[in-house]
């Protein structure tokens, strides 16, 4: 292992920024070069103030603890009478006895402590990027060795929290496909983030890197300072303006956010318990339930201020390496999410949705995030809330391939749709009303040239899209009253994932042909799908500080041996387990 020298990428000091008054061109030129540095192979250490970022969290975290135990004062002084005789809160307690002092002191030993630990774990946790693979070393006593090819990553994200965005530095996960997989590599410094994302993702899309050419000269100019880089970063745009083009960016306005989170399922709830509560409270004079209802009703607005605030600033974009979803306020999050790794995609209009016509779209996608709570969301939800023309953009970024005026007309059909018989979706029989009472006429399929489509829901209505390339095989089933009327479900499936593909209710020889269909349909996609190298065949991309023009890819020589038959490579094929017979 090299050790970093000072003039190391990972071990500067945070945000060490080129002068303000350089050319545009030298500040991406300076971070591209120091993310082909962390990607030549070699071991690196993680950002310097990592011990104090993990072990300054539990001094945080102790001092909530005390704090939290001024609750009971607050609930005495609007319900006084309900504390317990000889009951007394902790820190009173401790100032009496004068044990405030040593319990502080002990807790400043024990964050010392924890510094000193996490600064030999940071000496043990080193990462290197190679041609192939993301290998991560880590741990004092129990060394763990955990690696990632470069072809399974599933996306790169970034969330930057408050704090360690106040020192310039940005917590980078490596989402691979499987449970407990990701790659965290738990601080870097926040300007070399993004580039080293882009170079990460350059490698795994198969594109080639030119040799370095002649980089600039450096400019003279001031540097920015510590400070004011800080302030550079909290008054930046959450998207860089030349990072996507301007008509694939989808954002959502804070009156919208807002609507969204007021007419929600947890909203509805809370108004009906305030609503029942306070009546009951006033008519019986129950004050003793104030004990509980203020700590809901507090709780209940933490809830809210956190959901609003940590999607501000929302926004998704189609940029050269997939699709990038972002959002947050003080502590940030963005996800760039490769072609190809998206499996199912379902658009969702809820009741309380439907008068204002907005929708949510989730993903199904091969890897889990790790980061809690908001930071985490965007990997099941690409677009929270949204217009017709928010969906429409939104699927045309996730779902490249779904071009076309059909194409376009199925899924406007599959949004909106009753059921008809020249909707082009097929509809479940009308013996089918008594598992479906309501929504019979409007569950249904369509079968497109790139994507198998799922339409029910009446009071909720959702529209699920299958890629044929991600189909990894197809379920057919019936159980004992489906086969009593004659009826199947069927499901494409693939990864476990939010979205359901299950279509039920379908008639028993349309659901038998409609799985031999996908089943063609997913072999024929699967032997010409190209997303996973994404970059194999594209020009390579020059090295930092070159100022040579891309090279155009060569023109492909066609092949000319016969295109072989899809049913001569069953080994390709995605695994069927219903056979073509009758399931009863």
């Amino acid at each position: 292992m090299t050790d970093p020298t000072p003039g190391d990428p990972a071990s500067r000091p945070p945000d060490s920024a080129p002068g303000s008054a350089a050319p545009d061109a030298a500040v991406p030129a300076a971070e591209a070069r120091i993310a082909e540095e962390l990607t030549d192979g070699d071991w690196h250490r993680l950002h310097p103030a990592t011990p104090v970022l993990r072990g300054g969290v539990l001094f945080l975290v102790a001092i909530g603890f005390l704090v939290s135990s001024l609750r009971e004062q607050l609930v005495e002084q609007f319900v006084p009478g309900q504390r317990r005789d000889g009951e007394q809160d902790l820190i009173p307690m401790l100032v009496e006895t004068g044990s405030l002092i040593w319990v502080i002191l002990a807790l400043l030993a024990f964050t010392l402590l924890a510094v000193g630990v996490s600064y030999l774990s940071w000496r043990m946790h080193t990462f290197r990027v190679t041609e192939e693979t993301v290998e991560v070393r880590s741990g004092i006593l129990s060394r763990t060795n955990r690696r990632a090819r470069l072809d399974r990553i599933q996306g790169v994200n970034i969330v930057r929290p408050l704090v360690a965005r106040l020192i310039g530095a940005a917590k980078l996960e490596i989402q691979v496909a499987g449970n407990d997989a990701n790659l965290p590599l738990q601080y870097l410094r926040s300007r070399d983030a993004d580039a080293f994302r882009l170079r990460v993702l350059r490698l795994a899309s198969g594109a080639r890197a030119e040799a370095a050419g002649s980089a600039p000269a450096a400019s003279g100019a001031p540097a920015r300072g510590f400070v004011g880089s800080r302030v550079d970063d909290f008054l930046a745009p959450e998207l860089d303006p030349d990072a996507a083009p301007p008509q694939s960016v989808v954002r959502i306005p804070l009156p919208r956010l807002v609507g969204a989170v007021l007419l929600s399922a947890p909203t509805v709830v809370l108004v009906l318990f305030v609503a029942v509560g306070i009546p009951l409270i006033v008519r019986f004079e129950a004050w003793y339930l104030l004990v509980p209802l203020l700590p809901t009703l507090l709780g209940s607005a933490g809830f809210f201020v956190r959901r609003i605030t940590r999607s501000l600033r929302y926004s998704v974009a189609g940029t050269p390496d997939g699709v990038r979803v972002g959002f947050g306020l003080l502590s940030t999050s963005n996800d760039t999410i490769p072609p190809g790794r998206i499996h199912a995609v379902e658009v969702v209009q809820p009741l309380l949705w439907r008068a204002a016509g907005w929708w949510e779209i989730r993903i199904t996608r091969a890897s889990h995030s790790s980061s809690p709570g908001a930071a985490g969301q965007q990997n099941t939800s690409i677009l929270p809330v949204g217009d017709r023309r928010d969906v429409d953009r939104v699927l045309g970024l996730v779902l490249p391939d779904l071009v076309g005026d059909q194409a376009l007309a199925l899924v406007a059909v599959g949004m909106t749709g009753h059921g008809g018989a020249d909707d082009g979706f097929t509809t479940s029989p009308r013996r089918a009303w008594i598992l479906k009472p309501f929504s019979w006429r409007r569950t249904g399929f369509a079968v497109d040239a790139s994507a198998f489509l799922v339409r029910r829901g009446v009071i909720w209505r959702r529209l699920v899209i299958v890629p044929h390339a991600r189909t990894q095989g197809v379920d057919l089933t019936q159980g004992p009253i489906d086969r009593r009327l004659d009826l199947v479900s069927v499901r494409a499936a693939t990864v476990a994932g939010p979205v359901d593909t299950r279509l039920g209710a379908i008639d028993r020889a349309t659901g038998m042909e409609l799985s031999t269909r996908l089943v063609q349909a997913a072999v024929a996609s699967a032997r010409s799908d190209t997303s996973a190298r994404w970059g194999a065949e594209a020009a390579s991309w020059p090295a930092p500080g070159s100022a040579a023009a891309p090279v155009p890819a060569p023109e492909p020589v066609p092949d000319p041996r016969p295109e072989p038959d899809p049913a001569s490579a069953p080994a390709e094929a995605p695994r069927h387990r219903s056979t073509p017979e009758d399931p009863a």
